[in-house]
């Protein structure tokens, strides 16, 4: 069973001027498309081939968790954006306030752990185990799941995320992060 590439939730060119249609050209189609073609390359006749995704990332190491994780993390980002950002809903908002003590307070120490994660990686916020929320950065393909933490939301901080649009300004994105984040997929998450 082939992984396949899900489509985005949103036309190409529906995040600008945050997120140029040339990034998703390019992030998307190119880098996003590279993990899975090589996944689907390195699959077929091992033990893998007929796993869930999730599976695959929870059980692979190396090379194939490097490719599924980032296949993973990728599809899970482009849902965390939409083109109608709004605010956060009430359970969700109210999740940060007691975690972070405000929504400006959980926005700048995300984007101080996005801003700070040292070469590619990615920032997230997740929920623990016992409830609580916390802002993590995984380095490279590494995601929360393989840590027993429940994904909500992610920032991809490779350089190919922003790198079209705003150079090396790493800060720059993080700023239009914020209006381009789907608070309905958070707090579906959040469960």
């Amino acid at each position: 069973m082939a992984l396949t590439l899900p489509e985005l939730p949103y036309p190409r060119d529906a995040l600008a001027p945050h997120m140029s249609a040339e990034t998703l050209d390019f992030h998307y189609g190119k880098h996003h498309k590279k993990y899975l073609d090589t996944a689907n390359e390195i699959i077929p006749g091992t033990e893998y081939e007929s796993m869930a995704l999730e599976d695959i990332i929870m059980k692979s190491s190396g090379k194939l968790f490097n490719q599924v994780a980032q296949v993973w993390n990728h599809t899970f980002f482009w849902n965390c954006l939409t083109p109608n950002s709004g605010e956060p809903g009430e359970k969700l908002a109210d999740a940060l306030i007691k975690n972070f003590g405000g929504i400006e307070d959980f926005k700048k120490k995300f984007s101080d752990v996005a801003a700070g994660t040292f070469g590619s990686g990615w920032a997230w916020l997740v929920k623990n185990s016992d409830g609580s929320l916390e802002i993590m950065s995984t380095a490279n393909a590494g995601t929360p799941m393989t840590e027993g933490k429940t994904a909500l939301l992610t920032c991809d901080v490779w350089e190919h995320a922003y790198y079209i649009d705003y150079r090396n300004a790493r800060p720059s994105y993080l700023e239009h992060f914020w209006a381009l984040v789907n608070w309905d997929f958070v707090e579906q998450n959040l469960g």
